[in-house]
């Protein structure tokens, strides 16, 4: 009895034994489970982060692509734009032509040999025009209205509004309109596109056509048919969406100009 009651007790220890052994083993793999299971966790966490990354890396050079296509639009608009106000710096060349018995005409371009991006006429002669600046200095004012129908978009560019109201040196002298370049007014800015400050006359053939040649004289004698101009250049300041001025650049007046042109929009 006591064999057998000891050789219970020796397999119920070594049964024991065994219990613990496996408890071990499930006590280890539990925890290796365990800690698999955060390495995944910290994997998964990690994931969206790089995820979020990548995604803010192509995310911000799909902008850039886009900004740069739309730069590039922008620019090709400006190109194929006739009249390409945005294309004036903050120095232009400007010039003031027109025949004796005829109105004033203004052009201003970006360098001499470009189309101009704002051509208008006044109703001032320019006989008159020339005798105020004899005087002294020359502040004209051209002022227009800002759109009053609600349906319409409101501010658009200020060099292409159609009508003026002339203000020189304080007295009214009518209106002013805006002019599309024509043969004739290119012609007269080809001539004169060698001289950068000057003034003098045009000379006008019996056809009626203006001559190429001339372009420095003082047109002592000349026909009422010449052409008068005077050509400078000027210093663009852009004060808002609804003012701009042409301050004419002349070495000889102490850096006072004698011709200042302004554009509002009130």
């Amino acid at each position: 009895m006591a064999l057998e009651f000891s050789s219970r007790r020796h397999f119920h220890w070594t049964r024991k034994v065994s219990n613990e052994e496996e408890d071990d083993s499930t006590f280890k793999s539990s925890d290796s489970a365990k800690e698999e299971k955060q390495e995944n966790a910290k994997s998964i966490l990690q994931e969206p982060q790089e995820q979020q990354q990548v995604r803010a890396q192509l995310t911000r050079r799909k902008l850039q692509q886009l900004a740069v296509s739309r730069f590039r639009s922008v620019l090709t608009a400006l190109g194929r734009n006739r009249n390409p106000q945005l294309g004036l710096r903050s120095r232009v060349i400007g010039t003031l032509f027109g025949s004796r018995r005829g109105h004033v005409h203004f052009a201003f371009q970006r360098d001499p040999s470009s189309h101009p991006a704002f051509l208008i006429e006044l109703a001032t002669p320019i006989s008159g025009l020339v005798k105020e600046m004899a005087s002294g200095l020359v502040r004209i004012a051209l002022e227009c209205d800002k759109e009053k129908d609600v349906n319409k978009k409101p501010g658009g560019r200020l060099l292409e509004e159609p009508v003026w109201r002339t203000f020189c040196n304080g007295k009214k002298c009518g209106f002013a309109s805006r002019r599309e370049c024509g043969p004739k007014e290119l012609k007269i800015l080809k001539a004169v596109e060698p001289i950068s400050m000057g003034a003098g006359v045009l000379p006008v053939e019996d056809e009626g056509t203006e001559g190429s040649s001339g372009g420095s004289g003082e047109g002592e004698g000349g026909s009422d048919g010449d052409i008068m101009y005077m050509r400078a250049k000027f210093e663009r300041i852009v004060g808002s969406r609804d003012s701009e001025a042409f301050y004419m650049m002349n070495p000889d007046s102490n850096g006072a100009p004698e011709l200042s042109i302004y554009l509002l929009r009130v």
